[in-house]
């Protein structure tokens, strides 16, 4: 993990570099590992779709066979086989991406080492909270701070929207977005910055699959 978070730490450098805005910088990093991830981002948003087109068949199933757990299992294995839908594959490069996510947790959180880090009036480096020890939680400079967490909150929410197989789920769709939002008070801004970037390109990501799916030309 020490060699991923410092590599990222590396580039999110030259990039700063480069551009000498730190904002942009984290904003260009973010983008470099949704293009570097996009086949597995591709194909996890590619199965939770199918997963969602498939609810209503397994809504018949799970009526047809809600005294025999056996025979559902076998039917619902069945109608995946038929769709060629493995649930496994929205998992799995979810997974594999883990260990980035958290990497770039801990180089916006604990590797800052330049001494500009001011993008769109906030510094990067101070969350909501911070504010208020700083004693600017109510100032007229700490709106974009606030703004930056709704976004990621709304962000979270809409990602989690379009991510969403059945009704079941709904519980989920309103805790993360919270959950969020209360860790985005906590988190430095340029964190909460990469987070609101990286749902907004997953949620364009998703749009495009699913307009490719109306076509008929998503591919596994």
């Amino acid at each position: 993990m020490g060699a991923i978070v410092d590599f990222l730490n590396e580039i999110l450098m030259f990039f700063n570099n480069v551009t000498g805005n730190y904002g942009i910088a984290i904003i260009l990093l973010t983008l470099l590992i949704r293009l570097v991830t996009w086949p597995l981002q591709n194909k996890q948003l590619t199965s939770a779709k199918a997963m969602q087109e498939l609810q209503p068949e397994l809504k018949k199933l799970q009526e047809k066979y809600k005294n025999d757990k056996e025979k559902l299992n076998q039917a619902t294995m069945e109608l995946w086989k038929e769709h060629k839908v493995n649930p496994a594959a929205s998992c799995l490069p979810l997974l594999i991406q883990m260990p980035v996510l958290w990497a770039m947790f801990q180089v916006l959180r604990d590797q800052v080492t330049i001494a500009d880090t001011i993008f769109l009036g906030m510094d990067m480096t101070v969350s909501v909270m911070d504010l208020r020890e700083l004693g600017l939680l109510f100032a007229a400079t700490s709106i974009g701070y606030y703004l930056l967490v709704i976004i990621s909150g709304v962000t979270t929410f809409l990602q989690q929207k379009m991510m969403m197989s059945d009704k079941s789920q709904q519980a989920m769709m309103i805790m993360m977005p919270l959950m969020l939002l209360f860790f985005s008070l906590q988190f430095p801004a340029g964190l909460v910055l990469y987070w609101v970037v990286n749902n907004s390109l997953s949620i364009g990501q998703h749009f495009l699959i699913n307009k490719n799916v109306k076509k008929g030309a998503v591919t596994e």
